[in-house]
């Protein structure tokens, strides 16, 4: 069909609400490329480059010419958002499909069977549904008039957020008819990257690629490695930064921290993460207001977050790819001639990213476990039952499950809500894709280390990496950051790390199928539950995080400095009814530790200390257990109540670390099942807290 010119520019102005709107170079390009029927096509241009008006516009002007729906294919709910809002401005009727809106399912499907629906977004995992690709998917495949694929670098293994149900696309796409347009859009792809999306999505892809250059960003970075001298540097530092920005950390721990630092010098700023749930939404639309000052965030707000007027993007650590860290910055300074895009490089940084890399594929003793649980039961096993048979993190499980089921032919297959095997083994090729993508990453690790180490040539660095023309950078005219901190800030940033205070939610339910040695089992009734209780800091962190190591495996004590923390915890949280006295849990391990560090804490809360539990037999350390339900099953049975009976009143239960939280439940539900008042837990630290 002939592309409308005159129709498409009256959308765009439409889309963007400006009358005198034209389209960036490259745009018309590709809309009339797609519509005219050309062929598949790639567009790799930088964020804010105006990639969703190729697609909405073409399917706009192709729905006009009587066409079917597109599907559009994106990895992000909030990306999802973004893109619904600016189809509806130009009369594009999109709706999404997601584990957010079941309630709509079914009005939606009704749409499309009425051929009400332009354009339908789901995200990649949804193409894993069996019931939507054979009642739905199937029912309009040979109507669909386009395949948007979204941040289509996911498809790529080599790819920095690679996402294994992308890897579908190229199954789905057999399904669809052969002459269908297809078109595939990404800000992050280099020249490895394009190959691979070559090879998935056919050899005769046209690429139209941009300039990578961002001519706005004043990019700098500074070694900074404690968490103190960071947070000092930000306090500092952001409020006399010009505008808005995002503040990019690598853990849902850190997003807490720095926010909760920023806050206490008086920064309007909230943590945004994977956990934020239902306030997502809310948060962004405060930044996009500029009622925040900075969002201080996960990369949970990274694809699809479009606030062209961000002055600064600020990275508290390093990042584990040059791709993901020019994708985070690059959301700076896309309508102002200066920002800044800070990065800020700290002694925990690789740590982490070594964390996410060498978890990324499961280990074959991982996979060995699994196949030998699904072996064992002919009809198969839920995601719980597999969390009951096997010593794996629910994490490394779902992703064992997910990364074997998307192999083809695949090792397992779901029926209902049971995971079985099939007649197929895992090929070699699988491990070889592990090992391959584990060593690039590492090399990309140490990539955005040789960037920190610049002193110059920030953005000439990035675009090389990128396989663009370092030859067309231009910097803006701003001047670098102060690299130094006042020592009295990094002494008050030390005083916040030490004293950090971590609710403990108490546990409702006992886990799937109970506790067979204390022959309990379903909701743990109120009056036997623990009360909300605390915990004073996170394992190893800056501050009191060290001093609890170093107390349990080095001087086997805990330091006159952690008792006067936890007392200085108790009389700000002051719990009603306050506790008249003190106990500890008890170790075989340890068995001086915790009791002796109990006894020192009530004598400084003026309580008596009784030792009211004891250990029945040696267990594994919970540290061990790799899930909630095998640390339930290894404290199972491990306790028992000594000293009876107990004196009046509420008491404070003490233990050095908290994780699962069973066994602070398990000893709350034996103190309160023989009596015992409230049971108030107090941990000296939180193990991995928001990892």
């Amino acid at each position: 069909m002939e592309y409308n010119a005159e129709l498409g520019l009256e959308l765009l102005r439409l889309g963007t609400g400006l009358p005198s709107a034209r389209f960036r170079e490259g745009q018309e390009n590709a809309i009339r490329y797609i519509v005219e029927g050309r062929g598949r096509l790639l567009v790799v241009q930088k964020t804010g480059w105006g990639k969703s008006f190729v697609y909405f516009i073409a399917t706009k002007l192709l729905r006009e010419a009587g066409m079917g729906p597109a599907l559009l294919i994106s990895p992000l709910l909030a990306l999802m958002r973004n893109q619904i809002a600016a189809a509806q401005r130009m009369g594009v009727r999109a709706v999404t499909i997601n584990s957010d809106n079941r309630e709509v399912w079914e009005s939606v499907e009704d749409r499309l069977c009425r051929d009400e629906v332009d354009v339908l977004l789901i995200s990649p995992e949804r193409l894993a549904n069996e019931r939507f690709r054979v009642e739905l998917l199937a029912s309009i495949a040979e109507r669909i008039a386009l395949l948007v694929i979204d941040e289509a670098h996911c498809i790529s293994d080599w790819g920095h957020d690679f996402r294994p149900h992308y890897r579908l696309i190229e199954r789905i796409s057999r399904m669809l008819p052969a002459n269908l347009r297809l078109l595939a859009t990404t800000a992050t792809a280099n020249n490895r990257v394009m190959d691979d999306l070559q090879t998935v999505l056919g050899p005769d892809l046209k690429v139209l690629r941009g300039d990578l250059h961002r001519p706005s960003l004043r990019l700098q970075t500074m070694r900074l490695p404690s968490q103190a001298e960071r947070l000092a540097w930000l306090a500092e530092q952001v409020p006399l930064l010009p505008g808005h920005g995002i503040i990019y950390v690598l853990t849902v721990r850190d997003a807490v921290q720095v926010a909760d630092w920023l806050k206490s010098r008086g920064l309007e700023v909230e943590s945004y993460t994977g956990q934020t749930g239902d306030r997502r939404e809310v948060l962004e639309q405060a930044l996009l207001e500029n009622r925040l000052k900075a969002l201080v965030a996960t990369t949970a707000l990274g694809m699809g977050f479009d606030k062209p007027d961000l002055s600064f993007v600020i990275h508290y650590q390093t990042p584990g790819s040059v791709v993901a860290y020019y994708q985070q910055v690059g959301r700076a300074g896309r309508a102002l001639d200066a920002a800044y895009g800070v990065l800020l490089s700290g002694e925990e940084e690789t740590d982490i990213t070594d964390y996410f890399i060498e978890s990324a594929f499961p280990t074959k003793d991982e996979v060995r476990q699994v196949i030998a649980a699904l072996e064992s039961v002919a009809r198969g096993l839920s995601i719980p039952e597999l969390l009951a048979a096997v010593n794996l993190s629910k994490g490394h499980i779902e992703k064992t499950i997910a990364l074997l089921s998307l192999e083809s032919p695949a090792p397992v297959v779901k029926q209902g809500s049971k995971w079985q095997l099939t007649a197929a083994s895992l090929s070699d090729e699988f491990w070889e894709r592990a090992r391959r993508l584990t060593e690039l990453r590492h090399g990309e690790q140490q990539q955005m280390q040789e960037y920190v180490n610049l002193d110059s040539g920030h953005m000439e660095f990035l675009v090389h990496a990128l396989d663009g023309d370092p030859a067309t950078v231009q910097h803006p005219d701003l001047p670098p950051l102060p690299t130094t901190t006042d020592a009295a800030v990094v002494q008050e940033a030390v005083r916040f790390l030490r004293r950090t205070s971590l609710p403990i939610e108490p546990r409702r339910q006992w886990p799937m199928g109970g506790m067979p040695q204390y022959a309990i089992r379903g909701r743990i009734p109120v009056e036997l539950r623990a009360e909300p209780g605390k915990a004073l800091c996170v394992w190893g962190d800056a501050g009191l995080g060290d001093l609890v190591r170093r107390g349990k495996y080095h001087d086997g004590r805990f330091a006159k400095g952690l008792v006067e923390a936890c007392v200085a915890l108790v009389q700000e949280w002051d719990p009603q009814p306050a506790p008249v006295w003190v106990t500890a849990i008890p170790s075989r391990r340890h068995p001086a530790l915790v009791p002796e560090f109990a006894q020192r804490l009530a004598a400084r809360l003026g309580l008596p200390f009784h030792p009211a539990l004891e250990r029945t037999d040696d267990r594994p350390e919970q540290k061990a257990m790799a899930n909630r339900t095998q640390q339930a099953r290894n404290v199972d049975g491990s306790f028992a109540v000594g000293m009876q009976p107990f004196p009046p009143g509420a008491v404070l239960l003490v233990d050095d670390m908290v994780d699962s939280r069973w066994t602070l439940t398990v000893g709350a539900w034996l103190l309160r099942s023989h009596g015992c008042g409230e049971v108030w837990p107090l941990a000296v630290a939180f193990a991995g807290y928001g990892r």
